[in-house]
């Protein structure tokens, strides 16, 4: 199922070149469904009066939906998330000086009372994009058709999977004691 002919609700938001890149996977997956979107590269540590201006842009195009990547410190969902009334997913992006990304994990994930940010996996963009899907899917009925079909999608590939290992003979049995 793809949407067709729809307005750009979602905003798709990266830190830095580095950080846009790592959420392509989002930009894709809407792309995949026919979902509009925007791209957008704030660097706010090198310019912070382009959060007024992203404030603006926001306001201006009616996004109901903000997905911003961001690695190391990663203040960027959270800066976004004080400014703007909707909803931030937040991407914690590992950067290629960091030892495991806890970092960026952290300061998206422990975002302090009032200032809420959905966080994702480390780098897990495709989540993002699909947790942007069905915020919007509460209001339109063809974001729910799509989000539905992905997941029966899924269904269906797990049992097949499944269906082929017992097809090898690769049956799990459980004993209860």
């Amino acid at each position: 199922i793809r949407i067709m002919n729809n307005k750009a609700e979602i905003v798709i938001v990266g830190g830095s070149k580095f950080d846009l890149g790592k959420l392509m996977p989002a930009a894709n997956l809407l792309e995949s469904f026919g979902i509009g979107f925007h791209l957008k590269l704030l660097e706010l540590h090198k310019n912070p009066s382009a959060l007024q201006e992203f404030v603006e842009f926001v306001n201006k195009y009616e996004l109901k939906v903000i997905i911003a990547g961001n690695s190391g410190a990663a203040h960027l969902p959270g800066m976004l998330a004080a400014a703007i009334p909707l909803p931030v997913i937040g991407v914690p992006i590992k950067s290629e000086n960091s030892i495991d990304g806890l970092d960026a994990i952290y300061s998206i994930l422990q975002m302090p009372e009032g200032v809420p940010v959905a966080t994702m996996g480390l780098n897990n963009a495709y989540n993002a994009a699909l947790f942007a899907i069905q915020i919007l899917a509460i209001k339109h009925n063809s974001y729910y058709d799509v989000i539905s079909a992905y997941k029966e999608k899924l269904k269906t590939s797990a049992i097949d999977e499944n269906n082929k290992l017992q097809a090898l003979g690769h049956n799990l049995y459980f004993k209860s004691e």
